[in-house]
This record gives structure tokens, C-alpha cells and sequence, in this order.
């Protein structure tokens, strides 16, 4: 098969743990080298399952969801125990520009792109359970959340669902986090940027789509806000709050929410 990438490098099966792979390939999309964690379940005769993309928030990188939540021992546990069906979990960097890309197109580097073109590329290039005909789904946490719920209703047309934990709505909340300026991710993109905006714009297009926050997360009142603005313009979407803050404890829980979501829609 020839491949979209000039060089990819994936890890040898011999030295992997826990279903987890590794993949590096480079993309004129980041000019040089990006990398996916991806979760392959370990079972037989697999065809044309679900690939889930799940993105990372600030700081972190394609490792984090593994190695800070354990989501695929979750997830292949919810398998055994027939919760839900086998998906692979792709989980990629954001491009690693600053304290966090926002997955947006700036400073010309497409971050976008890569999630949403490089990503699943690789991943179908690479994993052999999944095909052409696999469902998409997109979801992740805080920036990954916003960058999930803003790709998810952009690329309307390939991706089955969305799905956010303590989600921004917005770049102009980046602040919050990072110590780049605001402008970096703006490039004259304010309405792509706002979330409610883009939905608005899409509002006859949009995938299946669920987010929640934790009450005590700092990000509540913005959560609050896309949903009753969302209920005001009569789109359909599930929001939930939980007890919890912007923590690591809080999305290993309610990642599994995300998995029993998509799963409903295979």
C-alpha cells in the first residue's frame, strides 16, 4: 500500500504493554514530526471498528490520556464486559506549538489539519482492524474538548459524534491556561473560533453531539452558557454535570460516558 506520509515509524509489537501502539510520521501539516498513541483492542477477527480520535488538553501530548487516565484499561475492560464494542482510541499530540495548539491553523502549521486528515490517515494506514468504512468519532478534554466540539461540527461530514469533558468554548478562554497571547489563535477566525457561533452556522448539519463539566470546574459558567444558548436555538445535545473540578480524576471517570455515547450511535 502506498502511504500518504514521506516516513512513518511505528512501534515493534514485540516490546508493546496493555494493547497500546505508537506512531510517528511526519506531515507537511506540522513541518516535520507528529505522534499518536493509539489502543487497539486485543481481539480476533476485527473488521471496520470504530475509530474514536481523543484529544489532550494544555501541556499535555499523545501519551497523557493513557498515562494520567488509563483509558484503555478502561476501555478494554467496558469491552469485556460487554458495555461496549471494540473501537480503537487514537489519541495524537496537538502539534505541541506553545503551552497548547487549540488545534486551530496558526503561525503556519495546520493543527487542524493534522487531527482531522493526518490522523485517521495513519491510523488507517497502520492499525488493520479499521478501514475506509469505520465510523469516526471525535471527543477529548478542556482545549481537547473545544478542539473535539470545533472539528466535530466543522467536519460535520465524517464524524458520527462529538463528545467534551470541561470544555472551552472558545480561544478567548485560552488565557486561562497559557501564557501565549490570545491573538495567536484568532487569525481572523473569531466566528470558526466561538463555539455556539459555528453551531449556529451549522445548525442543520450537526453530528450527534454530548459534553458535560464538573460543577466546581472553572469553565462551568462557559459550559452553562453553550448550553442554554444551544436549547435557545433548538439543537438537540446531551449536557450533564458531575461533581468535580478540571482534574485528571474527573475525565478518568467520566471518559467512560464519552465510550457508552459513541457506542449507542455504532
Amino acid at each position: 500500500m502506498n502511504s500518504k506520509f514521506r516516513t512513518t515509524e511505528i512501534s515493534n509489537s514485540e516490546y508493546e504493554s496493555n494493547n497500546l501502539r505508537f506512531i510517528t510520521v511526519k506531515t507537511p501539516n506540522l513541518k516535520g514530526r507528529g505522534d499518536v498513541c493509539v489502543f487497539v483492542p486485543p481481539f480476533k477477527n476485527l473488521k471496520d471498528i470504530p475509530i474514536v480520535t481523543l484529544l489532550h488538553g494544555v501541556y499535555g501530548s499523545a501519551w497523557i490520556w493513557s498515562q494520567k487516565a488509563g483509558v484503555h484499561l478502561t476501555a478494554l475492560k467496558m469491552m469485556e464486559q460487554g458495555l461496549i464494542k471494540p473501537m480503537v482510541i487514537a489519541m495524537p499530540s496537538d502539534g505541541l506549538w506553545g503551552d497548547g495548539s487549540a488545534y486551530l491553523p496558526h503561525h503556519n502549521y495546520n493543527f487542524e489539519s493534522w487531527i482531522v486528515n493526518d490522523v485517521i490517515d495513519v491510523v488507517r494506514e497502520n492499525i488493520n482492524c479499521v478501514s475506509n468504512n469505520s465510523d469516526l468519532f471525535i471527543a477529548g478534554l478542556s482545549m481537547g474538548g473545544y478542539g473535539a466540539l470545533r472539528l466535530g461540527v466543522k467536519y460535520h461530514d465524517r464524524f458520527k459524534a462529538i463528545s467534551s469533558h470541561s470544555s472551552l468554548t472558545n480561544t478567548n478562554q485560552m488565557h486561562l491556561f497559557v501564557e501565549e497571547k490570545e491573538s495567536d489563535y484568532f487569525k481572523n477566525m473569531e466566528v470558526e473560533n466561538d463555539l455556539f457561533e459555528l453551531m449556529k452556522r451549522n445548525k442543520e448539519m450537526l453530528p450527534s453531539i454530548r459534553f458535560d463539566c464538573g460543577k466546581a470546574d472553572l469553565l462551568i459558567e462557559y459550559n452553562r452558557i453553550l448550553h442554554d444558548n444551544l436549547i435557545n436555538l433548538g439543537v438537540k445535545h446531551s449536557y450533564q454535570e458531575f461533581e468535580g473540578k478540571h482534574e485528571w480524576s474527573y475525565w478518568q471517570e467520566h471518559i467512560k460516558d464519552t465510550l457508552i455515547f459513541f457506542n449507542s450511535l455504532i
